[in-house]
């Protein structure tokens, strides 16, 4: 039995300051919640702050980061390491988002780089993948994720695998408003799911595989009553405390 995760990306918003008081808002409203896991990914400027919040408290609530480099150290300025991430109480840590692959020019080869790093170093990846609107409607899909999951594993163990988290985040879908009906993200995820099986067997049985894309309080129960949806990456949504707490208490 898969553990459902509900992870929220904060993306560039909160300053640190402003995390704490979400963070602090959140946790009350958590009360009573068990058999998921909850993350938050805030702003790397906020993750001390955070994390300072999450170890006074113990509550439910993991911290993750929103993106990493693969080196533990080097001239690469604005980057931040795995061991920097390891020594704020990370836990996991998104990589391959969409917004980065568009906009910061990553490649399924440094999502490989990426993830094979966050695994040496003991960090959970939350690794993304999503296709356009023009992708989907030229029936790219198959091709598209299949592409980016095989891509983003390869060279990995089945043990790797199973224990790591995969986000499926159409690109359409994030920030639109716009989200996949249950059917659609339930399909996309299995074939995720499937592409996992392929070359790592059953290891595609223990992967826990997100839908990310426009995640709020009236969609999530349809969307976690599919059989391949194991949890939700959720944008906007996280940014109000009580928004989230509806959202972990899916089918509630």
């Amino acid at each position: 039995m898969r553990k459902p995760i509900i992870a929220g990306n904060w993306k560039m918003f909160k300053t640190a300051g402003q995390a704490v008081f979400l963070v602090q808002d959140l946790e009350p409203l958590l009360d009573g919640v068990k058999d998921v896991e909850v993350i938050v990914c805030p702003p790397a400027i906020a993750l001390k702050s955070v994390s300072t919040v999450l170890e006074q408290d113990k509550p439910l609530v993991a911290l993750g980061a929103q993106n990493m480099h693969w080196e533990e150290e080097g001239a690469y300025t604005g980057e931040i390491s795995p061991t920097m991430l390891l020594d704020l109480g990370v836990k996991y840590v998104i990589i391959g988002h969409s917004e980065r692959r568009q906009m910061f020019c990553e490649t399924d080869e440094t999502v490989n780089k990426k993830v094979k790093s966050a695994l040496a170093h003991g960090l959970i990846p939350i690794m993304c993948c999503g296709e356009t609107l023009e992708q989907r409607e030229s029936d790219q899909v198959a091709n598209v994720i299949g592409g980016q999951v095989a891509k983003g594993l390869a060279g990995l163990t089945d043990e790797d695998v199973a224990g790591m988290v995969i986000a499926y985040e159409p690109i359409w879908a994030i920030g639109t408003g716009r989200t996949a009906t249950p059917e659609q993200a339930n399909d996309t995820c299995g074939l995720v799911r499937e592409t996992v099986r392929q070359s790592f067997g059953d290891a595609a049985d223990a992967v826990r595989v997100l839908y990310g894309g426009s995640v709020k309080p009236d969609n999530v129960d349809s969307l976690m009553a599919t059989s391949d949806i194991d949890g939700a990456l959720v944008g906007g949504a996280c940014l109000d405390p009580e928004s989230f707490a509806r959202i972990i208490r899916f089918n509630a």
